[in-house]
């Protein structure tokens, strides 16, 4: 179940983890938190002061557009014990979406279950080689907050494991005849959404994950991997940090 940026060779800058500001953000504590996700010490409003300054000049230039709106951060840095305990969570949802009992499943089918996972989770490998992009804190998770601090509509919700988390879903359904008016007004508004907040990230250095609309990542191996991809050269300049 390798990723296909795992491969990107590492070489660490040595910047330190910073507090992400609030004056400048809207931080919005990821809903795992609430379900107990072990932080311990550490804070989901982290990033490398790198990826801070950058993600300093995304609001910046939407503010220059929407005066008043803001970036509405979920988390960013994510230990490892969190990581594990998202991919656990996720995994058992899943299993009880379906009525299945994991402790129950034959090997194959809940392999097949982990690889469903797998495909929006990182996976939570302590190898210094294979870090997952949050435990790296160059990897973010946001959505956009306009004037009255209230969350523009994505049409999903973050780390919903179906197709309307990729980014590009509701960009066919604007012109899709057999939807109603209404829908295809909706589906248009959405996009227009998410295509305001990956032309402000993009803008600042950062690259979106391919099957995930809120995640975004400057410095690490899948940015690295991404910027091949548009034939630029690249190697991650941030490993997984403990």
């Amino acid at each position: 179940m390798a990723k296909p940026y795992s491969s990107m060779p590492i070489e660490d800058c040595g910047e330190p983890l910073q507090p992400i500001p609030p004056e400048f953000f809207c931080l919005r504590p990821h809903p795992y938190q609430s379900l107990g996700a072990p932080y311990g010490a550490a804070s989901p409003f982290y990033l490398r002061q790198g990826v801070i300054k950058a993600l300093q000049l995304a609001q910046s230039q939407l503010n220059a557009l929407h005066p008043g709106w803001r970036l509405g951060i979920f988390d960013g840095y994510r230990p490892l014990p969190v990581q594990q305990f998202m991919v656990d969570y996720t995994l058992k949802d899943l299993a009880q979406a379906r009525g299945l009992i994991l402790g129950e499943l034959p090997p194959s089918q809940r392999e097949a279950l982990e690889a469903e996972v797998y495909t929006f989770w990182a996976i939570p490998s302590d190898n210094p080689l294979t870090p997952p992009p949050h435990s790296t804190g160059s990897a973010v998770d946001l959505t956009l907050v306009d004037a009255e601090d209230q969350p523009l509509d994505m049409g999903s919700a973050i780390d919903e494991l179906s197709e309307r988390s990729h980014p590009n879903y509701y960009e066919s359904r604007q012109g899709d005849r057999t939807l109603s008016l209404p829908d295809r007004a909706y589906a248009s508004q959405v996009h227009e959404h998410r295509s305001l907040l990956y032309q402000m990230m993009q803008s600042a250095g950062f690259q979106r994950h391919p099957q995930e609309w809120w995640h975004f990542s400057l410095g690490d191996q899948l940015w690295a991997w991404l910027e091949t991809q548009h034939g630029r050269r690249a190697i991650a300049r941030y490993g997984g940090i403990h």
